[in-house]
């Protein structure tokens, strides 16, 4: 892996010619015309239809890529321009990843994972847990090897999570762990995280482990690529394995009409993610972990076969995770049942109301047959919890931990922040500027606003022989997640993406981030940058900057500051010139800061509970007394028909830093 410093001090070297922070400049010049005039009929002559001409072919890439693509043919595999249409044959294998363990074709060969109980799995019988044997070969598909450059496994600045202040609100909270050691953790399960080289907690881990074995609910805030899959995956499973399956009740195979149904799935623990890709993810590290075990994983979105993944579950599925809008279909269906639900787990839960899914998972939390929140451990992650995060987390969780990893929403110290101040008309550029430049050998990210970008920029980077591929909403799911495997094996080590892949996707070895386009709001930035420097790992981040970003300058150089970055001059005046220098109004990044805090805090409340939140000091008010009847008066969901009128509320702290 590249020295991510040293590739930081070289961006240094390489930015500091650009001339790019002087927004009053002349015309920019491409790198491949330096030295040269322009022609002097004004016409420039580097424009060739696609904007540029394409530079001399890059040593250790395969001569001109033109098998790549363009961004319509997948980026790879089809020859030609953007117009081929999808192209010729993939060079991945259709089957997907997994390579038929447990008879299945893995998740990329039709969306859902599954297959038969046999080829190694354990199984559980007479209440004793019996593993599989050991395959050589599924533990390569799974686990890859100590050289995959696909497989990050601990970061070469891990030590420095031993610096993040780590809160952890509600009462009696279970002491943190320090190492992954069997007990509290299933043994077998310890195998597994020892195959995975997994060596040491992550801050999150330390503390949602011992949280969530001790039957615990819990709402999680911790920043992007602290481990959070691992913080819910490591305490399920191990509990999983050491109680069994839950015994099967009477009628479970009939439907809602009483018809006998042997296919209908009964998972143990549901775990609820805002996309396609993340769901995938999340789900090839189930299957890591539960490796020879009787639990069996699936997965379950849209975009896909809705019969592929029936046919995928009928053997049988433990741990399902799923995008709302798919789920909601299955149970229609009657083809899964939620009535054996143990652990109800939503990931990236802003990111999934900020989508629309809110009304989806109500009905699957509250409207379905899943048990109440007295009888199921639910647990909630994000990188940031807003207000309506907090009053879903008061619906569906009991007696919960708050759990606040380093401050929320912000961004690692492991990311070296490049701003770089670059008008729409040379961001191009720009860009082919900095890939000339050779900065990194690991993968570069590149982030736009629109689909149509997306596309054009992916055609730009291919014709310039950049082996890059694309990913984005209108793209069909076969590719976007061949794109995702291109990217992640290194074939196309650039990839060109919107924000479908901004949030929750870990993609190791990403060195490199590029916010072409800068969104509207800067918790996005957050999320878009934390596709590197992930897991203690360093990387860089550059972001065009201009006028048309004036509604994120204050809170972009905020964040600058708390991640204690270089500040370019000319961005401190811009924001002097156009706000007095001044914050105010806000409270604090519109209130993100205070999404670190409790809201059950005593300091959070703002003068008596009247049961909603208040204006005021942090997010004012809170849930006491004189809310909805069933929450106590320390805004915990009690289930029954308790309430109470007071406005106390408590908070306890404990941290072991």
């Amino acid at each position: 892996m590249t020295d991510g410093n040293n590739g930081s001090h070289r961006l240094n070297e390489h930015m500091a010619g650009m001339s790019l922070n002087d927004y009053e400049k002349a015309a920019y010049i491409p790198p491949h015309l330096r030295g040269r005039a322009y022609a002097q009929d004004g016409n420039n002559n580097y424009n060739n239809n696609n904007g540029w001409d394409k530079p001399a072919h890059r040593p250790g890439w395969r001569d001109g890529y033109s098998d790549f693509g363009g961004s319509r043919g997948g980026g790879w595999g089809g020859r030609g321009s953007s117009s081929s249409g999808y192209g010729g044959r993939s060079q991945f294998d259709e089957r997907g990843s997994y390579g038929g363990y447990r008879g299945r074709g893995g998740y990329r060969g039709g969306g859902g994972g599954g297959g038969r109980r046999d080829h190694g799995a354990g199984y559980w019988r007479d209440g004793v847990h019996h593993i599989g044997p050991r395959n050589p070969h599924v533990e390569k598909e799974l686990f890859g090897t100590p050289k995959d450059k696909e497989i990050t496994h601990t970061g070469i600045n891990f030590d420095k999570y031993d610096n993040i202040p780590v809160e952890a609100s509600g009462r009696d909270v279970p002491a943190p762990i320090e190492e992954f050691t069997s007990p509290p953790i299933d043994a077998h399960l310890l195998s597994n995280i020892e195959l995975a080289r997994y060596t040491t907690p992550t801050p999150v881990q330390k503390y949602s482990i011992p949280i969530v074995m001790n039957n615990r609910d819990l709402m999680a805030c911790a920043q992007t690529g602290s481990g959070k899959t691992g913080g819910f995956l490591f305490p399920v499973l191990s509990s999983l394995f050491e109680k069994g399956p839950t015994p099967a009740a009477s009628g479970n195979n009939q439907d809602a009409a009483g018809n006998y149904r042997v296919s209908k799935a009964y998972p143990e623990a549901l775990i609820l993610a805002p996309t396609r890709e993340l769901t995938s993810q999340i789900f090839d590290e189930a299957k890591k972990f539960a490796y020879r075990s009787w639990v069996r994983p699936c997965v379950v979105y849209g975009g896909t076969d809705v019969g592929q993944q029936l046919r995928q579950i009928e053997s049988g599925c433990d741990v399902l995770v799923a995008t709302p809008g798919r789920l909601v279909d299955l149970i229609e269906r009657a083809r899964i049942s939620l009535s054996k639900v143990r652990f109800l787990i939503l990931d990236e839960a802003d990111r999934m109301l900020d989508m629309g899914f809110e009304p989806q998972i109500r009905r699957i939390v509250q409207k379905e047959d899943m048990p109440d929140v007295q009888n199921r451990q639910t647990l909630m992650f994000s990188a940031t919890f807003p207000k309506n995060i907090q009053m879903l987390a008061r619906d569906f969780l009991k007696e919960y931990v708050f759990l606040s990893v380093g401050r929320v929403g912000a961004t690692s110290e492991n990311i070296t922040q490049k701003i770089e101040y670059v008008e729409d008309e040379d961001k191009r550029s720009a860009l082919l500027d900095i890939m000339n430049a050779h900065l990194s050998e690991g993968l570069t990210l590149i982030f736009v606003e629109t689909k149509r970008m997306a596309d054009t920029l992916n055609d730009v980077l291919v014709n310039n022989n950049f082996p890059a591929t694309s990913i984005h909403g209108d793209r069909t799911q076969r590719e976007r997640e061949r794109a995702l495997e291109a990217f992640r094996a290194g074939k196309a080590p650039i990839m060109v993406a919107t924000a479908v892949a901004a949030r929750g996707l870990d993609i190791p070895n990403v060195t490199h981030v590029i916010s072409y386009d800068l969104p509207n709001d800067v918790d996005d930035y957050v999320h878009r940058i934390g596709r590197t420097g992930r897991a203690g790992n360093v990387g860089v981040a550059t972001a065009f900057f201009n006028r048309g970003n004036m509604n994120i300058v204050r809170d972009l150089v905020e964040l600058l500051k708390e991640a204690n970055q270089e500040i370019p001059e000319w961005l401190e005046r811009i924001v002097r010139e156009s706000y007095g220098g001044g914050r105010g109004g806000r409270g604090g990044r519109g209130g993100r800061g205070g999404a670190s805090r409790d809201y059950r805090s005593r300091n959070d409340y703002s003068g008596p509970s009247r049961g909603g939140y208040q204006q005021g000091g942090g997010y004012g008010g809170g849930y006491g007394g004189g809310g909805r009847s069933n929450y106590n008066n320390n805004g915990y969901n009690t289930g029954g028909n308790g309430g109470g009128n007071g406005s106390y509320s408590y908070q306890s702290k404990t941290s072991w830093f």
